[in-house]
């Protein structure tokens, strides 16, 4: 089968959603589909494309068996909501006029719509190509509890895309439970919606010593490591973090790195140094492949996300964090999807949203217990090895592509 993937980040992207699709189209190659990404140039976290991608409005690789035709976006500072705005016109343009000459018999499409919704349009709807429509946030809900969102024709106009999409499209896969509430109170038939979780690839992702070449060179050794790694940007709560390390300055065993880039992270270095703290590392994102031992660094993981984001978002940081073994302390509301996760896997401790003091016990509770870590890191692994494995992931998703490119008739 020909399968068109359109979606703004893929490998070497940093992006959430970029492993994800990298390893989905790799894996549909190997199971013998033809597979074609269309995607914008690397460009995040930060919105700065590298100079070697900007000679050439686009251009084609091939990745592990992969088609991958990058399209050239805007360089610049991510953080403004005038040039985020202009690199989603950009590549749906772009991604569009590419798409329009390939063949294909079934394309995937990532959402939000307000950076997809017009390759959506033209190589789904008006050439009748069968569609499934990923939905990994909440759109406009998560960009409204963000406050990206706050003039209500934008979020109306941000809903009536992702509507769109959504009603036109043959097949939906979301990645919660929650998530499908959500889409079903919006009037979406839950008949067209498939819950398939995030994949990992357990292999990769697995527990490694603790001390080794990252711990060395960041000069984590000696030091109790309580980790946040990823994006430094809206959703999370990070300085709520730096007040929990406010609190605890006197354990000097304890120390708080924070791995990433992202529009807010400036700001967070001037606020730690403002607060004169000295027990916080910031570092920059580093590459995949340094992922396991870098999570391996860490004695404890941090997740926190504001107040009332936990209903319309599941960071995807928690996945490598259960299959590297590493206990967490997740600061979000408590009905929410990542709490249960959490909870399910006996993997970290949940804590209130916004909250310093309770993030401040809960990393006491871990720095006191070498048992506890010890357990809750085990556990979170098992979890990840039995309920999100990148071979099951993939075979629904072929399930589902076979499902929508079939006539009716054929399936009777």
């Amino acid at each position: 089968m020909r399968v068109l993937f359109v979606t703004p980040y893929y490998a070497p992207d940093l992006g959430p959603s970029s492993p994800l699709v990298t390893m989905l189209c790799e894996d549909f190659v190997t199971l013998g589909h033809q597979v074609t990404v269309l995607a914008a140039v690397p460009h995040f976290p930060s919105g700065h494309v590298p100079a070697e991608y900007r000679r050439q409005i686009w251009h084609w690789e091939t990745q592990n068996g992969v088609r991958v035709c990058r399209v050239l976006v805007p360089s610049g500072d991510r953080g403004q909501f005038l040039h985020r705005a202009l690199v989603f016109v950009v590549y749906q343009i772009l991604s569009m006029i590419i798409g329009l000459a390939q063949s294909y018999d079934v394309v995937i499409i990532t959402n939000p719509a307000i950076e997809t919704g017009l390759p959506f349009t033209v190589l789904s709807v008006l050439r009748r190509k069968p569609a499934i429509f990923c939905v990994w946030d909440v759109y406009p809900e998560a960009g409204v509890k963000l406050g990206i969102f706050r003039h209500s024709f934008v979020i109306s106009i941000v809903k009536a895309l992702e509507d769109f999409c959504l009603l036109r499209s043959q097949c939906i896969q979301v990645l919660s439970p929650q998530f499908s509430d959500t889409l079903v109170k919006r009037g979406i038939s839950p008949k067209k919606i498939v819950l398939i979780p995030v994949w990992l690839d357990t292999d990769f992702l697995q527990p490694q010593p603790r001390h080794n070449d990252f711990a060395r060179e960041s000069k984590l050794d000696g030091h109790f490591v309580v980790m946040y790694a990823g994006n430094h940007g809206h959703s999370q709560a990070l300085d709520t973090v730096l007040q929990a390390a406010q609190l605890l300055e006197t354990e000097r065993a304890i120390h708080f790195l924070f791995v990433g880039d992202g529009i807010n992270k400036p700001i967070l270095q001037s606020h730690a140094h403002q607060m004169g703290l000295k027990n916080i590392t910031f570092i920059s994102f580093q590459p995949r492949e340094r992922l396991p031992e870098m999570l391996a660094s860490a004695d404890v993981a941090l997740i926190p996300l504001k107040r009332g984001l936990g209903q319309d978002s599941l960071p995807s940081k928690v996945f490598p964090i259960l299959a590297c073994g590493k206990p967490m302390v997740v600061s979000v509301d408590e009905d929410c999807e990542l709490a249960d996760l959490v909870r399910r896997a006996g993997a970290g401790i949940c804590v209130a949203p916004e909250s310093p003091q309770e993030i401040a016990n809960a990393i006491l509770s871990l720095y006191a217990s070498s048992e506890l870590c010890k357990q809750l890191g085990s556990s979170g692994r098992e979890y990840a090895i039995k309920h999100h494995s990148r071979d099951s992931a993939v075979r629904q998703f072929e399930y589902l592509l076979l499902n929508i490119s079939t006539p009716k008739s054929q399936l009777l």
